[in-house]
This record gives C-alpha cells, sequence and structure tokens, in this order.
C-alpha cells in the first residue's frame, strides 16, 4: 500500500469530542482519487494504524478530509489527533481503500448514519448528488450537540432530502425505521454506517422488511472479539515455509502468529477493518468478523486472524503481506 504525506490544511471542531481535518499533499503533486465510502490509513509514531473515512465529495480531489471521534477507551491515537496534531503538521497516509463502495447501477439509495457513521454517508450524499441519483440521508445522533456537519448538510445542494433525529428529543422525533423500509424494489439499495449496536438494529430490520442481502451495505466502525467455552486449541500452518503455528484456547490467531514472528498487518483487531485478512488454503475458518460478506465467508478462501478461529484441526493459510 503506497504511503503518502500528508500536511493538516485545517482542523475544526465538528461537535462535541469530534474534530475534522483537512489533509493537503506535500508534494507539488494530488493526492490519488477516491471513490465514495473510501477509507485512508493514518499513522501516527508510537501507536497503532487507525483507518478513517473520507467525507468530502469524491470530485474534490485537491484534498482529503475526515472526521475524529474522541474515544476515551481507545489507544491514545483519536486523543492525539484532538490534543496534539496541529495545522501545518505532517503526517503519514495510505492511499485510499474501499470497502463500502456504492453500487455501479442503482435507481435510488436510503443512506443512514448514527453518529460518526455520517463521515463516508457524507462522501456517497455528494457522490449520488453528482451522478444523479435519488436518494434520502436520516442522521441519528444522542443530541444536536453529537451531530458533526450539520452547517454542511443544511447547505448542501441536496438539503431538502436530510433528516435529522436525536434521542434526547423531546418531540420524540425519532427514526421510524420499519417504515423506511418498508418501501423497497429491486434497484433500492441501503447504505448504513455507525455504532455496532445501531448497524446490528438495521440489519435486523432490513431483514425483517425482506431486503435481499446484495442490496444492504454497512461498514462497522468497532466490534468485540467473540469467545466460547467451546473454543479449542488449532493450528496454523504457513503454506510456503510449513512453519506449525498452535493457536490456544483463549488466544487470538493473530497473537500466536506475530509470537511465532509472522508480520501480519493490523489495525482495529476487532474484525471490521480487513487489514489482516489472511488466504486459507485448507481447513474451515470459524469466521466472528463484521467485515466479510456471507458469500465471502461460503467461499471460505480468507479469514481475519484477529478474531476468527478454525472448525477444522488445522488452517493452511499462505499470508500474502
Amino acid at each position: 500500500m503506497t504511503q503518502l504525506k500528508a500536511r493538516i490544511a485545517a482542523k475544526r471542531i465538528e461537535a462535541l469530542d469530534i474534530c475534522s481535518f483537512e489533509l493537503v499533499p506535500v508534494a507539488n503533486v494530488n493526492f490519488p482519487a477516491f471513490e465514495a465510502g473510501a477509507h485512508i490509513d493514518l499513522h501516527l509514531p508510537g501507536l497503532p494504524v487507525r483507518q478513517y473515512s473520507l467525507c468530502n465529495a469524491p470530485s474534490d480531489a485537491q484534498r482529503y478530509q475526515l472526521a475524529i471521534l474522541r474515544e476515551p477507551q481507545s489507544r491514545g491515537f483519536s486523543r492525539r489527533m484532538h490534543d496534539d496534531v496541529q495545522i501545518g503538521d505532517v503526517i503519514e497516509i495510505s492511499s485510499p481503500k474501499n470497502h463500502f463502495a456504492l453500487a455501479s447501477a442503482m435507481d435510488e439509495a436510503v443512506l443512514i448514519a448514527g453518529g460518526i457513521g455520517v463521515t463516508p454517508i457524507l462522501a456517497m450524499a455528494e457522490a449520488l448528488h453528482d451522478a444523479g441519483v435519488p436518494f434520502t440521508l436520516h442522521y441519528c445522533t444522542r443530541s444536536p450537540e453529537r451531530a458533526a456537519f450539520v452547517d454542511r448538510l443544511r447547505a448542501a445542494d441536496w438539503a431538502d432530502r436530510v433528516s435529522l433525529y436525536f434521542d434526547d428529543d423531546q418531540a420524540n422525533r425519532r427514526l421510524d425505521l420499519s417504515a423506511l423500509l418498508a418501501h423497497r424494489s429491486p434497484g433500492k439499495h441501503l447504505y448504513f454506517c455507525g455504532p455496532s449496536g445501531f448497524l446490528d438494529w438495521i440489519k435486523t430490520a432490513a431483514a425483517a422488511q425482506g431486503w435481499p442481502a446484495d442490496q444492504v451495505h454497512c461498514e462497522y466502525f468497532s466490534g468485540t472479539v467473540e469467545t466460547r467455552d467451546s473454543d479449542q486449541a488449532f493450528e496454523i500452518e504457513i503454506a510456503e515455509t510449513g512453519q506449525i503455528i498452535t493457536v490456544a484456547k483463549g488466544q487470538t490467531a493473530l497473537s500466536a502468529m506475530v509470537a511465532a514472528g509472522i508480520d501480519v498487518p493490523c489495525s482495529c483487531e476487532e474484525g471490521v477493518c480487513g487489514m489482516c485478512m489472511t488466504p486459507v488454503k485448507e481447513g474451515t475458518p470459524d469466521h466472528r468478523d463484521q467485515f466479510l460478506t456471507e458469500a465471502e465467508r461460503a467461499r471460505g478462501d480468507v479469514f481475519m486472524p484477529c478474531c476468527s478461529r478454525s472448525v477444522s484441526a488445522r488452517l493452511v493459510v499462505a499470508p500474502d503481506y
């Protein structure tokens, strides 16, 4: 993955605990183009790599814009971005990657954002507007103080398609998800992003309303590493070298591989970012991530060692990182 140098050109408080950053190239060159739904890796010395969605219009090729929520329980990345990184600083980023792309052909879209999940949804709205595809955008937060980019939403050419919902609204104007998803069609797609519980709520509602899986798209920002009493130790074999690595009960495959000297790229360690995805040559993975689609899981040719395990006694893997 190409590494780029980026200068912080602007830093703004967008809402309570949410700060936006505008990044521009250091050299006299353009950043690589990106599509709505894309994210970039951010690198800060001494901290794990973190991914953040780009929220400016993809047609705006001179900059990257992102927003970061201060996470008190994080390992320090969001705190450092909020408190220490300033306008003029130069940081290292990756070229854009996209695991949450808009469908190549659709007649209409429903966009739903929860909290900081509005970032990729903003870029999608801009792209859909530019493409002339009808859409509605529904943005849910706990309170108006926590709603980022509200001024931008109200000033947009497509402002009439935006609805805001707040948990503490005394009038109880909250998102009626059943009513929103009641009307579906073959060319209508659903995109949503936000906290895990929020996404699970929408996925369950969409399934209950009969939305086909290939018309439902979401991106998780965080997850949990699931453990079970029935978990057993298993082995990982590195196809190229024949090296055998034992993954103990209660241990992640990622930690076992790293301890054995395998340089596995990782970031979230919760099965949501896809950075540690590893090809599987033999064996049956026990998928516990929130990144792969059901079709990708069924193929069984990759797994996420940060959270997934193995149904079979051994997985033969072919790391390509």
